[in-house]
């Protein structure tokens, strides 16, 4: 016999927030079986609520081990990564900047000072968090904008996230809008997401 498990969010919770792990019995041929599996924590970081149904809660930021076993069998530990807990984000800078740029036929590019946000977490840093922005330009006919070093980025060690505009040759636009989101684990967003920077262009 086995134990298979399946992790919610891809093995990742935040600080205070539940979680509840999927676990079955399988016979020799893969199947099935009827068992009631008891749930174990084998690290501080994750307490296990209900031992029947694997709801766990998260206490601190770290590696957490999960266990399931019936009568005498016991699973692998599965890893769970517990995270600071998002609470909201914020421009870090001010959300209005002036980009000025002086057209020439060998002008390719200019980057504005970084769009910056922050983020607030309960538990330590929110890094390697996940940033989507988004530009558009005004008016829409002229070349649309790169964002360096792309468009969905990680937060740093310190919470914070960046990227800079990159103009492309031809017409300029009077304006571009990036907008900077975030979500939780399950999707839902984050309070202050969407943060909408404006970059005003004066050639």
């Amino acid at each position: 016999m086995a134990i298979e498990i399946v992790l919610p969010d891809s093995g990742r919770v935040e600080v205070t927030n539940t979680f509840r792990p999927r676990g079955r019995a399988l016979n020799g041929l893969g199947d099935s079986v009827q068992a009631q599996l008891l749930w174990s924590s084998l690290d501080s970081t994750l307490d296990v609520i209900d031992s029947t149904t694997g709801v766990s809660l998260a206490t601190l930021v770290g590696t957490a081990r999960l266990q399931a076993r019936t009568g005498n069998l016991f699973s692998n530990p599965q890893t769970v990564q517990v995270l600071a807990r998002l609470d909201s984000m914020a421009a870090a800078v001010s959300t209005r900047d002036t980009l000025d740029v002086t057209p020439t036929d060998s002008t390719v590019d200019s980057l504005s000072t970084p769009l910056q946000i922050a983020t607030v977490a309960l538990g330590g840093a929110a890094a390697t968090r996940r940033v989507v922005y988004a530009a558009t330009t005004y008016p829409d006919s002229v070349p649309a904008v790169t964002l360096l070093p792309r468009d969905t980025v990680f937060t740093a060690t310190d919470g914070t996230a960046q990227v800079q505009v990159r103009l492309h040759a031809g017409p300029l636009p009077d304006s571009v809008v990036v907008t900077a989101t975030m979500r939780k684990f399950h999707g839902d967003s984050l309070p202050g997401s969407p943060v909408i920077f404006v970059v005003e262009i004066k050639p």
